[in-house]
């Protein structure tokens, strides 16, 4: 009989919005995988992670979770950007595959260095660009290869929301120069989907401009636009402090357009506590699908399902030599230059 291969242990290092909210719940629905340490600081979020977690050994500090390294295969950093290149290279050098939260690192100069550490190791290093599951990607993604929308000409995409207060975490204090601002947060997910749908960028620029309650703080909204080899024009927007949002995609080809209002619902689910596994999980509501055709004759597609479960089984298929990463360090580290060439320019 054949023996089922060992579970990947694994530690979730930070239990925030990211550890709690996306990691550690992906990771304990995933039968190929085990949630053995999880490493938060703070004691209210101690408490909860053993709440939720009894089965994890629940420690203060990295240095902590390095010490049981010979008892793990997989670090997962949901931290606060500025700590990725260390932490990352650390787990490297013990001999441990990576998982890095987005925005990858600071600089693509760091991205650089920790893809070659990782491949000297032979160890596997990826992004977290979970957004290429949402269920309006996908969508998207399925009506252009149907190609009812003829030649895409134009592709706006926009994340947008109305909070004036702030994050109310790092991202309100972040410098840039540590990986902050609304650019590297969101941009990372916005160019990147942007890639996917329409191929390398030929030209881009940018503006940005800090919003916030904090001067010294990095952006709080941003515009791209991109060119790619394809033709395709991308024109992106960011912004925490919109009072009314825009469409969240709108796209314009020869024969038809594709409009989608609201964001995927996955984030605000799994906040809730919905498991991966609950039939109801991913599903958008009929009156949140997308439009295509023309003005005056359109009709709602159905929307796919969202699927952030999907980064950890093509994980696992990777970690176990069976396929390729689910997103490769090269794509998140084309898109931190992108980031870096607005920046330069803004």
């Amino acid at each position: 009989m054949e023996t089922a291969p060992a579970r990947i242990r694994t530690a979730v290092v930070g239990f925030g919005i990211s550890g709690k909210v996306f990691h550690a719940p992906l990771i304990a629905a995933d039968p190929r995988y085990s949630l053995d340490v999880i490493v938060t600081a703070d004691t209210a979020r101690a408490a909860e992670a053993a709440r939720l977690y009894p089965q994890a050994q629940v420690v203060p500090t990295p240095e902590d979770m390095f010490a049981l390294s010979a008892d793990l295969d997989l670090v997962v950093l949901g931290t606060p950007p500025h700590t990725h290149f260390d932490l990352a290279a650390a787990a490297i050098a013990h001999g441990l595959h990576v998982v890095v939260d987005k925005p990858f690192v600071p600089t693509s100069t760091q991205g650089a260095e920790l893809i070659a550490l990782a491949s000297d190791a032979g160890v596997q290093l990826t992004v977290f660009q979970n957004r290429r599951w949402d269920a309006d990607f996908l969508t998207l993604r399925k009506v252009l290869q149907r190609q009812i929308l003829g030649d895409v000409r134009t592709f706006e995409s926009r994340f947008e929301w109305w909070r004036p207060e702030g994050f109310g975490n790092w991202r309100d204090s972040v410098s840039l120069a540590q990986g902050g601002g609304i650019l590297h947060d969101l941009g990372a997910h916005l160019i990147d989907q942007a890639i996917q749908l329409f191929g390398p960028v030929r030209q881009s620029y940018g503006d940005t401009a800090n919003r916030g309650p904090d001067a010294d703080a990095a952006d709080t909204e941003a515009f791209v636009s991109l060119l790619h080899e394809s033709g395709v024009r991308s024109r992106l927007w960011m912004n925490g402090m919109a009072a009314q949002v825009g469409a969240r995609f709108h796209v314009l080809g020869s024969e038809a357009g594709y409009t989608k209002w609201g964001l995927d619902g996955q984030e605000p689910a799994l906040a809730a506590g919905m498991r991966p596994s609950d039939p109801a999980y991913g599903v958008e509501p009929e009156e949140r699908w997308g439009l295509v055709g023309v003005d005056g004759a359109s009709s709602p597609v159905p929307a796919e399902c969202g699927a952030y479960p999907e980064f950890y089984t093509q994980l696992a298929t990777a970690l176990r030599g069976e396929g390729p990463l689910p997103v490769d360090p090269a794509e998140p580290l084309e898109v931190l230059r992108i980031i870096e060439g607005i920046h330069a320019l803004a």
